[in-house]
């Protein structure tokens, strides 16, 4: 007779085998966030909605619109864009042939929104019909050196990121092709933040699209695996799901973990703050090399950790060393609508901003450091579903024009890049929209080469040197922690 699994080991066993390409680290996060929700009250699965009955906001997407709404005079800072590099034949009346495909597919990419009196019970999703044609502006631009079609397609492809939408009208897409040499094309496309995540950027498109041109190139049908719902299903379920047990637990976990007086962080210390956000936002990309890299994944291995909770003790490390401060706010996005398996293969915002509070002190190690970042992300991700604005409210944090309630300095871990068909690849950190969400978000992913890193900062705040400086030190002492997790906070510093 074989043992009988546990609840967590059989749901455990089955995101194994729906998705194998999960990491170990993942699936630790995704254990730890099991054995709490077993505890919590059971949602009904999301099923489809009633023909006809009205689409309200997701939770987080609610937030995201609302705020994007509200910044008629600052900068894009919720236009997303990616670029998809393209070696070989373009066919453009293939490509408009597969995006018309994917907004059939995906009703949340041809979705705008209606105002109703302005608040938000008020603003409702409108699926618009799919369209007979998608725009394709198309750009040749071999007549210029290599340098300067470089230059002008990033230039090209950033103005228009930082073009805003009309939310009221969409559509909430835009795509610009450029063509950079014979066989050559970048591919760049601009979506409103409230359509898209990080595994609709970085998995679920570029796949869909690159599989459907593909096989219509070679006069072949693309049958992809039916979606069981869409996004404004999970929308109106979410909204009906989340009952007052699960929402006042949750909260409880929040008013117990923000208890006492909220640390500001002076990062850099002593710089003057405008009196109001300007939302102003620069893009600064670097890499930690390889060896990096593979000196991380020994120590995830090695601490039971993960790659995300080793990168937040090491940032965490950082800003204490420069501050001295001992309690401090980070920010990340937990992907808090993607632990349901109805909605793992669609486009949409299924993000939510957490709080992570970690307490550090100068000679506690490195090690403990990490298991304390490993508890406070998996408790975060455990009570991910209530936003920012509702623990606000709970605790009673007084709006300041100045700076975002809560933290002002996020960092995230992207999804793994989706293996794509030959010819055929992938880039995230090349186009700049203009705007900033946070003081500073930086943004890792693995790469081939190395973990490449995205640092989006408001120069308002920080500038350049800063930025190049902190990058600097944090490679130097994510090194020194690969090689001693057991020394003292205060000697990481040390060559």
């Amino acid at each position: 007779m074989r043992w009988l699994a546990s609840p967590v080991e059989e749901i455990s066993q089955r995101a194994m085998t729906e998705h194998p390409s999960l990491s170990d680290s993942k699936r630790k996060l995704l254990d730890a966030f099991l054995r709490r929700s077993l505890s919590q009250p059971v949602a009904p699965p999301i099923a489809r909605r009633r023909a006809g009955e009205p689409i309200p906001l997701a939770l987080s997407q609610e937030e995201v619109v609302l705020h994007s709404d509200r910044l008629k005079d600052a900068p894009a800072l919720y236009n997303e864009s990616f670029t998809i590099h393209r070696s070989g034949p373009l066919d453009l009346r293939l490509l408009e042939q597969c995006l018309i495909a994917i907004l059939r597919r995906h009703e949340i990419w041809r979705t705008s929104y209606a105002f109703r009196d302005g608040t938000p019970e008020q603003i409702v999703q409108i699926v618009q019909p799919v369209p007979d044609a998608f725009q394709i502006p198309f750009l040749d631009l071999r007549s210029l050196s290599r340098t300067a079609r470089d230059e002008a397609a990033v230039l090209l492809a950033s103005e228009d990121a930082a073009r805003p939408f009309d939310l009221r009208s969409g559509p909430l897409v835009r795509l610009l092709v450029f063509q950079m040499d014979e066989h050559q094309f970048r591919l760049y496309f601009t979506v409103h933040q409230s359509l898209v995540d990080g595994l609709s950027v970085f998995r679920i498109f570029p796949a869909e699209l690159t599989a459907m041109y593909e096989a219509l190139a070679a006069g072949e049908s693309c049958a992809l695996r039916e979606l069981p719902v869409q996004f404004g299903d999970y929308a109106v379920w979410q909204r009906g799901s989340l009952s007052a047990e699960l929402l006042g637990n949750q909260l409880a976990y929040w008013r117990k973990q923000l208890a006492g007086n909220l640390p500001v962080l002076d990062w850099p210390a002593g710089q003057a703050r405008p009196p109001r956000e300007s939302h102003r936002g620069l893009l600064h990309s670097f890499l930690f090399p390889a060896q990096l890299r593979d000196s991380l994944q020994t120590l995830v291995r090695g601490e039971n950790a993960t790659l995300f909770t080793i990168l937040l003790a090491g940032f965490s490390a950082l800003i204490h060393l420069d501050t001295d401060q001992h309690d401090i706010i980070l920010g990340t996005l937990s992907p808090a609508g993607r632990k349901h398996s109805e909605v793992q293969g669609l486009l949409g915002y299924f993000l939510n901003p957490v709080a992570l509070r970690l307490q550090l002190k100068p000679d506690g190690t490195f090690r403990d450091l990490l298991h304390q970042a490993m508890q406070v992300t998996s408790d975060a991700i455990s009570n991910d579903d209530v936003t920012l604005q509702q623990i606000s409210k709970e605790l009673g944090i007084p709006p300041d024009p100045s700076r975002s309630p809560l933290f002002q300095h996020a960092i995230s871990l992207a999804p793994d890049v989706a293996e794509l068909p030959p010819g055929w690849k992938q880039t995230y950190m090349d186009v700049d929209s203009g705007g900033a969400r946070w003081d500073l978000y930086v943004e890792f992913s693995g790469r081939p080469n190395g973990i490449a890193g995205r640092a989006q900062y408001n120069p308002d705040v920080m500038d350049l040197d800063f930025i190049e400086k902190m990058v600097a030190d944090l490679e130097r002492l994510l090194t020194r922690a690969c090689k001693h997790p057991e020394s003292p906070l205060k000697d990481l510093r040390q060559p």
